[in-house]
């Protein structure tokens, strides 16, 4: 592997892969969960600490093992290869390729807003429920796109990262100074005049849509199955960052740069978050936020600042966001492909290497399954299964720190955790009560996407009869 990315194109790579389209939409979940301003940014705090502190005890594990594959590797080194190809094989089917689908689609949708005819125009194909549509085309030529130009080497890939994640970066930086300069009626201390009191609204009418009055008072445990509901959506904005782990052996100075960029890069952007969600409890009020056409809080807050340009600025500005995230996550994912290849747990064509020195192979696989996603349109419902599995493989992961200290305590360690054994416990505390919470109360964000990675356990098995035939 050619070191051809540094410190700062690893940095780039860690936002990048972060700020999606999560952030523009999630904020009405949460406020329709929670009904407070207090609990919607108490909720952002919470994610925000629990990824920071995933982020520097996966630090040491980098430094450990700073070669290819990242997570995979990890898991693969300290639990062995059924967890491994377990993580792996979450990762093909749905965690990786649903993502690039859900970013994509996002993209298509939100160019919709500039294009209208997109969305007017009558489906390509239509089955029953089942149906392709123009946007879909667009998110899986988005797609092949990408991936194309990440075939043609690291440094194209690198280049078109860092100038997307710095323009995106720059948007949110002047969305967040105009959302409190332009913004003529602020809605802030009206949002936090509830104070510690938490409400629900969760209520729909005849035709499925949100109703306006049906907020009800919320404690004790409702309250906590409310923080974890919302959590979903604050999660799932805020995953990715360990895709840069996957390109560890393309990285300068892996051992002290990967770490370096993980914290860095998710500080970075849970300060950016928090703020953006300060942005809308003052732009709008608690309906406005929880009410928000098809969730789309950015667009109306937006429209409050800017005026009518509103919605063209904000569907820019998640188009540049969801191009950008897109880049990362197809740069990043194949790499794991490719060590999976190579330990014999992936097809062996994903194995090579093309003339630019990128896993050509692994690519078009990764790309040409996303775009199935995409045509599936069940992608959507795939990701709302796979934010417990997400979590869950991260609390394994920083165990793993706990783990390898306690059994290997001699090992030579270039980077260890800040604050151990306090850091990871942070994480696991934090994770244990998520998933928990999930369980008791949502239980369709649970068990569909457990049961879609132990479907893996057949598949592992399969791999390795036919070895141990050969």
């Amino acid at each position: 592997m050619q070191k051809k990315l540094k410190l700062w194109d690893a940095i780039m790579l860690v936002m990048g892969s972060m700020i999606g389209s999560g952030i523009f939409i999630v904020s009405a979940d949460m406020m329709r969960n929670l009904g407070s301003g207090f609990w919607l940014v108490v909720v952002w705090v919470i994610t925000g600490i629990m990824t920071v502190a995933a982020a520097i005890s996966y630090g040491e594990l980098s430094a450990l093992f700073p070669k290819a594959g990242g997570q995979y590797t990890y898991l693969k080194e300290i639990f062995g290869k059924r967890m491994g190809f377990l993580y792996g094989w979450g990762l093909f089917t749905v965690i990786q390729t649903g993502t690039i689908a859900a970013v994509a689609m996002a993209f298509g949708k939100f160019t919709a807003y500039l294009i209208p005819s997109l969305n007017d125009a009558a489906p390509i194909f239509q089955s029953g429920e089942f149906k392709i549509t123009w946007i879909q085309i667009l998110a899986i030529a988005i797609i092949l796109l990408l991936t194309y130009i990440n075939t043609r080497g690291v440094q194209s890939g690198k280049i078109l990262q860092n100038v997307f994640t710095g323009s995106k970066i720059i948007a949110l930086l002047g969305l967040i100074a105009a959302g409190f300069i332009l913004v003529e009626v602020s809605h802030l201390s009206e949002n936090f005049s509830l104070g510690t009191d938490s409400f629900s609204n969760l209520t729909k009418d005849l035709t499925g849509n949100f109703m306006k009055e049906g907020w009800e008072p919320i404690g004790g445990m409702t309250l906590l199955g409310g923080i974890a509901a919302a959590m979903v959506g604050s999660v799932f904005s805020s995953v990715a960052w360990e895709s840069v782990t996957f390109v560890s052996g393309e990285i300068d100075n892996p051992k002290r740069n990967v770490v370096k960029s993980m914290i860095y890069g998710t500080t970075a952007v849970m300060i950016l978050y928090i703020a953006v969600n300060y942005v809308y409890l003052n732009a709008l009020d608690r309906d406005g936020i929880a009410f928000a056409a098809n969730d789309r809080v950015a667009v109306a807050a937006s429209q409050n600042i800017f005026g009518s340009a509103g919605t063209v600025i904000i569907a820019l500005l998640v188009m540049i966001s969801t191009f950008g995230c897109d880049n990362g996550l197809i740069l990043a994912g194949a790499r794991v492909f490719q060590t999976m290849a190579k330990d014999g747990m992936f097809f062996h064509s994903a194995v090579k290497n093309n003339k630019n020195e990128v896993p050509e192979n692994a690519l078009w696989m990764q790309g040409i399954w996303a775009s199935l996603l995409c045509l599936s349109g069940q992608y959507g419902n795939l990701l709302d299964m796979i934010s417990f599995v997400i979590v869950l493989f991260y609390m394994i992961t920083v165990f793993g720190v706990i783990y390898l200290r306690i059994k290997q305590p001699a090992l030579e360690r270039p980077y260890k955790t800040w604050l151990y054994p306090v850091t990871p416990i942070v994480y696991l505390v934090i994770g244990t009560c998520f998933c928990i919470l999930l369980l008791i109360y949502k239980q369709q964000y649970t068990w569909p996407g457990f049961v879609l990675v132990l479907l893996g356990l057949p598949v592992y098995y399969f791999i390795n009869r036919k070895k141990a035939d050969s």
